[in-house]
């Protein structure tokens, strides 16, 4: 049978067997180590997954994936559903694991996210993504893709752009090209600060990135000096330590007080 790519669920199935093959040996985990691979599709990264001995859990939605998958790859432990609703805690029994995928466009940021919201559990991810994703997520201060992805990642993650995907690699053939990135969590376990409030001061800052930190922050601000050498700086500008900084100058004042 042939799956049909459907285009509300952003599929473009990978067809060139040397880039699964190069995204498959860019994991580095070890056998038998926890393994999620999203969105397998028609399983083109899947049958090279399966040649190692990991203990891996693959989550399609597509009806007719599903069908195709459990008839050309019968062994393969799938899970019919949407992995970024499922509980990741209980996905190993609160054991750590790896992400694996060649992830839809329009799902690529909440996927991100996902892996943000459970870094005490993921510690490895390699996918790939629409390519100026792929390169928001590795950018550094002084560049324009350098984001709220870049330093929340960043801040929990070794992050490496591996290679550039051409759009011939797919079928049906996307518009843009694509990356393929890995996330190696680093060893910051606990952040000296209240990691709500950096979450909250990373998005404040750069959803106004033209700004000063001291006007898009002016909430936070009271009883501090706004002259202060990081107040004047755009987002840009800012190092992942410099956003540690600001959260903890706004925690020495009554910040909890202010919402936004």
């Amino acid at each position: 049978m042939t799956v049909k790519p459907k285009k509300y669920l952003g599929q473009h199935f990978l067809i060139d067997d040397e880039v699964s093959q190069n995204i498959f040996k860019s994991i580095t985990i070890s056998e038998n180590d926890n393994l999620i691979e999203i969105g397998p599709g028609t399983g083109a990264l899947t049958k090279f997954l399966i040649t190692k001995n990991f203990n891996l859990k693959a989550f399609e939605i597509d009806n007719e994936s599903v069908t195709y998958l459990k008839h050309n790859l019968p062994k393969l432990n799938l899970f019919q559903g949407d992995a970024l609703k499922a509980n990741w805690t209980n996905m190993f029994n609160n054991e750590s694991f790896s992400v694996v995928g060649n992830f839809p466009y329009n799902i690529s940021s909440q996927i991100l996210f996902k892996i943000y919201e459970n870094k005490n559990l993921v510690t490895q991810m390699v996918g790939m993504f629409q390519k100026e994703v792929a390169e928001r997520v590795c950018s550094g201060p002084g560049t324009k893709k350098y984001g709220i992805l870049s330093v929340l990642l960043q801040t929990f993650y070794n992050t490496e752009y591996l290679f550039t995907v051409s759009e011939n690699a797919f079928n049906p053939a996307p518009k843009v090209k694509s990356g393929v990135i890995r996330l190696e969590r680093n060893n910051i376990q606990k952040l000296d600060c209240d990691e709500k409030l950096f979450f909250n001061v990373v998005k404040s800052i750069f959803n106004q990135r033209r700004k000063m930190v001291r006007n898009s922050l002016k909430p936070y601000l009271q009883g501090l000096d706004l002259n202060h050498v990081l107040f004047t700086q755009r987002p840009e500008q800012l190092s992942v330590n410099d956003f540690f900084t600001i959260t903890k100058l706004i925690e020495s004042t009554n910040y909890k007080r202010v919402t936004i």
